[in-house]
């Protein structure tokens, strides 16, 4: 009976040295239609070892199981995985965020909206609705989605701020795809192959004043600070008032001028590239960094990135903290922005390195933010 073959496995777990023959048994059972047996296995699991200090098989088994569910086509599929994420013995914020990513990316809207009538925690649903909105689907309009998202009740949460239509600039968003044996996703950041060191005009530029400040600096980094606190990861954010306006096409020459840490040594003794970039592949670069990680992190998933992104887009622009999204969003696309890299000691030239610059209309304010990381 299922309920012994569940019981076998959750006793002999900690004993196996390799975990494939009880994904075998759960890719057969849901195979002939027993979506049920996935999820009980699951939550029978997460009971009995899904403690602190969990077991390398316990992780691995409920990895598949997840994904096992969540990929699966089929109402019955989603459903059990639905119950899966909903236990008591499994609900964690971590979870929540990636089974809402697994299940946004494999599913329709309007399947997922049975989330939002059954047992599922907040933070899922809001994650979910996230996950949704950067795959555009309108989830203003979709029965079972729409009262949920739409309602004040949730507005004070960190993700409720963020607007429920994907913007022009959200729309090249690199979304991962997920399947039973693994995740796929593009890393559009890195030292670049395609373009050439830059040619410097000897050019006057205006004098520039530092006026960074702490919380200018946590904002601006907030979509590569995983990189930092997770992995190997260095950022450097940093602000400056220029005497006079800066011409857009002088920003290059600029970034050599403000003895910046990142780019100690570039333009003479290291290639130094620099481009202007429309906003969309700025947000596009952050959204990348903070939903999917560095070397060592598996990033936050697909809201928390797009909240993550829009926190150091903003910042980067001079927008302040509690302007709304539209604000902030007007203000970025008045910027002049630009994508950087450099072969200098500082950028760990493997796979993880971001330059990005953000030059006010004005010209008066120019803002940077260089990352890297490494396995």
């Amino acid at each position: 009976m299922a309920d012994d073959q569940i019981q076998k496995i959750v006793a002999g777990l900690p004993a196996l040295k390799d975990v494939k023959a009880v994904w075998a048994v759960a890719d057969d059972r849901v195979a002939r239609g027993d979506a049920v047996f996935a999820a009980d296995l699951g939550i029978a699991l997460a009971r009995t070892y899904g403690t602190e200090g969990q077991l390398w098989q316990y992780r691995s088994v409920f990895e598949h199981l997840l994904r096992l569910l969540a990929t699966t086509t089929g109402p019955d599929n989603l459903a059990q995985a639905l119950r899966l994420i909903s236990s008591d013995a499994v609900t964690t914020r971590e979870l929540d965020r990636r089974a809402a990513s697994l299940l946004a990316s494999c599913h329709e809207a309007t399947a997922l909206a049975a989330a939002f009538t059954g047992r599922a925690s907040e933070e899922f649903r809001a994650c979910l609705v996230h996950e949704l909105v950067l795959r555009g689907a309108a989830v203003e309009d979709t029965p079972g989605i729409a009262g949920w998202a739409t309602s004040p009740h949730w507005s004070h949460h960190p993700l409720g701020r963020l607007p429920l239509t994907r913007s022009d600039v959200e729309k090249h968003a690199d979304l991962p795809g997920y399947g039973l044996g693994g995740s796929c996703h593009s890393m559009p950041y890195g030292p670049s192959e395609s373009r050439g060191p830059s040619v410097f005009a000897d050019v006057r530029v205006p004098s520039a004043k530092e006026t960074t400040t702490q919380a200018t600096a946590t904002a601006m980094g907030k979509a590569v600070a995983n990189w930092a606190e997770g992995s190997n990861g260095r950022i450097e954010a940093r602000v400056f008032a220029l005497a006079e306006p800066l011409d857009a096409a002088s920003v290059p020459t600029a970034l050599l001028t403000l003895a910046l840490e990142s780019l100690r040594g570039a333009g003479k003794k290291a290639p130094l590239s620099v481009g202007v970039c429309p906003p969309a592949q700025a947000w596009r670069v952050l959204f990348a960094a903070a939903s999917t990680g560095g070397a060592y992190t598996s990033g936050s998933f697909g809201a928390y990135g797009r909240l993550a992104a829009w926190q150091s887009l903003a910042a980067l622009a001079g927008s302040s903290g509690d302007a709304t999204a539209a604000e902030a969003e007007a203000q970025v696309l008045d910027c002049v922005w630009y994508e950087f890299d450099a072969g200098t000691t500082w950028f760990e030239q493997v796979a993880w390195d971001i330059g990005l610059a953000a030059l006010s209309s004005d010209g008066r304010r120019l803002a940077v933010l260089a990352a890297t990381d490494t396995d």
